[in-house]
């Protein structure tokens, strides 16, 4: 059982910092997975026991990334910026988002990534639905990404796996 989770009415609120890292930093193959070293993800929803969205606290260390430039086929992601000066990297051009300042993205939408170019850690909620149907398409790399039952599945544009 998850940390903060049992099937009883005993339930207690945690320390979101407490929740150990993410065991697998990255789902990306290579040479893609490489690229995400800078960043920290504590999945704080699959702590308490959620099934229907996903909670990640995400710390991106000075030159992280938190993903390769994406959008997501039926996923709906928003994040919230808790610390620290990330670049929120999009199609219609890039932005420095603050402490207090979040964004959203609509599936099939605008393609996003945040980096950090600080020299400070970025700390972050990121929150997304968890639809069984969802998919990844990543503009700048030659990746696809679908959702199956036993994780994600990576594929090159041309439809041979990875």
């Amino acid at each position: 059982m998850p940390p903060g989770h049992d099937d009883s009415t005993d339930w207690q609120p945690m320390v979101a910092l407490d929740v150990p890292p993410r065991a697998k930093p990255s789902n990306y193959p290579e040479p893609f997975a490489t690229r995400m070293k800078g960043r920290v993800k504590r999945q704080l929803g699959d702590a308490f026991g959620l099934t229907r969205f996903g909670v990640n606290l995400t710390t991106l260390r000075p030159g992280g990334e938190s993903a390769l430039l994406h959008r997501h086929s039926h996923q709906q992601e928003f994040i919230y910026v808790l610390s620290g000066t990330p670049t929120l990297r999009t199609d219609d051009g890039e932005f420095v988002l603050q402490p207090g300042m979040c964004a959203g993205f609509a599936p099939g939408g605008c393609a996003h990534q945040l980096v950090n170019r600080s020299g400070e850690d970025v700390l972050y909620l990121e929150i997304g639905d968890r639809n069984p149907e969802d998919g990844g398409s990543y503009p700048e790399d030659d990746l696809e990404a679908t959702w199956t039952e036993g994780g994600w599945r990576f594929l090159h544009k041309d439809g041979t796996p990875y």
